[in-house]
């Protein structure tokens, strides 16, 4: 088998347009949580969200082809150019090689709405033409592939919340058994729309909190759903011999993958965790001979009830109950609420930096213990830790569990 190096990152988040900021506002406990301002929540019972600011998607691209994406869509394709510029992989692969690995959770959701508005205003033939190819999910996968006419696989990946680390593990897979060369690889959301949010919140899955400063709250004791964020993050994935021979810069190599599913309830997790644990210790096969005390898992932590407990088991049944208090954990989701499809993508991201900069970000606003999360969780600050591998969880609606693992790259 192949081994599989990145090469590229690249990321827009509710707390940094790019992944210096990214990580800087992770490294300083940033939170990037505050009122919705997409729509006028006066009538929502939820009135918070961690929205993407600032964003310019002439970064990347003209007002006309601007215009004809929907935003998640636009910042699918920021984060892939910031990725592929930090690669330099571009014009050094067969575009026959490099494939796409790219998925949203929810798609192309405020073009949705908006055309929605407009068939009920003013009848069907005022719908756009473009509204179909703006909306489906597939298509910020297909606008990359596109963009840097990547010829090889092109495939969308839609696992709800899991979807960002799914399209990492896919695209790792098809890389290690040969057949792509190279992946632009994550995942996109923007969801933050009034529709969106009142669906969400019918599930009970969204906090109510009206203070940025409690509403989301993984592993807290106080914590009452998750927050809606959004935003887009990339991964360049490419076979080690291919980048050793053009000089790459390599940030890690990726060195497992599970993905399981609990076969249990559509939106809530499985108490048991026998199939996340599972999805775990597929991940850590190759990490045997790493000290616990030198891995950082960077987990799924939503702030709801179930999944915060839940995962705190699935992690402890993979690890054991010694080593599971040992292991270093944080959930950035504190920081940049929950990316929906673009999660997984964004907190791999965050476990590598942290991981190359020796660094485990906090858990921000973590202030009373629960007795059913136990585990270290790097309450509040930063701490400095020698890393020698990260792991980063997923766990989505549906049952959907992933987990992709990276080591410090040794040549």
């Amino acid at each position: 088998m192949k081994r599989v190096v990145v090469t590229g990152l690249g990321a827009v988040t509710p707390i940094g347009n790019n992944v210096a900021d990214f990580w800087d506002g992770l490294a300083k406990g940033k939170n990037g949580i505050g009122t919705i301002t997409r729509f006028d929540v006066s009538e929502s019972k939820y009135k918070l969200a961690a929205e993407v600011k600032d964003f310019d998607p002439l970064c990347c691209m003209d007002k006309l082809s601007a215009k004809k994406l929907d935003r998640f869509s636009q910042y699918a394709l920021a984060c892939a150019a910031e990725a592929m510029e930090d690669s330099g992989l571009e014009g050094n692969i067969d575009s026959t090689e490099l494939g796409v690995y790219f998925g949203s959770g929810i798609g192309g959701f405020e073009t949705f709405g908006d055309s929605y508005k407009m068939l009920l205003e003013k009848g069907p033939r005022r719908v756009s033409p473009l509204f179909i190819p703006k909306m489906i999910s597939n298509i910020a996968a297909g606008n990359i592939a596109i963009k840097y006419h990547a010829q090889g696989p092109c495939v969308s990946m839609t696992t709800a919340c899991a979807t960002g680390t799914t399209s990492i593990g896919e695209a790792f897979r098809a890389i290690r058994h040969g057949y792509t060369t190279a992946a632009i690889c994550g995942g996109s959301e923007a969801a933050i729309t009034h529709m969106a949010v009142a669906g969400f919140g019918a599930c009970m899955a969204l906090s109510p909190s009206e203070d940025p400063n409690t509403a989301s709250l993984p592993f807290d004791k106080r914590r009452s759903g998750f927050v809606m964020g959004e935003g887009a993050a990339a991964l360049i994935l490419e076979e080690y011999e291919h980048a050793k021979a053009r000089g790459a810069k390599i940030y890690a190599e990726v060195c497992g993958y599970g993905s399981t599913c609990d076969a249990h309830h559509v939106t809530a997790p499985d108490e048991n965790a026998v199939a996340s644990a599972k999805a775990i210790r597929d991940a850590m096969e190759e990490l045997q001979d790493v000290p616990v005390e030198k891995i950082y898992i960077n987990a799924h932590g939503t702030g709801t009830a179930l999944n915060d407990k839940t995962e705190t088991k699935a992690i402890r049944d993979a690890l054991g109950e010694e080593k599971a208090h040992k292991v270093h954990i944080s959930s950035t989701k504190s920081m940049t609420g929950h990316m929906l499809g673009a999660a997984g993508a964004a907190e791999a991201i965050a476990a590598i930096l942290a991981m190359n900069n020796s660094l485990v970000p906090p858990t921000i606003n973590l202030m009373e213990k629960d007795e059913e999360c136990d585990l270290n969780y790097t309450p509040n600050v930063a701490e400095a830790a020698e890393l020698e591998a990260v792991l980063s969880t997923s766990l989505g609606f549906g049952g959907h569990n992933a987990c992709i693992a990276f080591k410090k790259f040794r040549g």
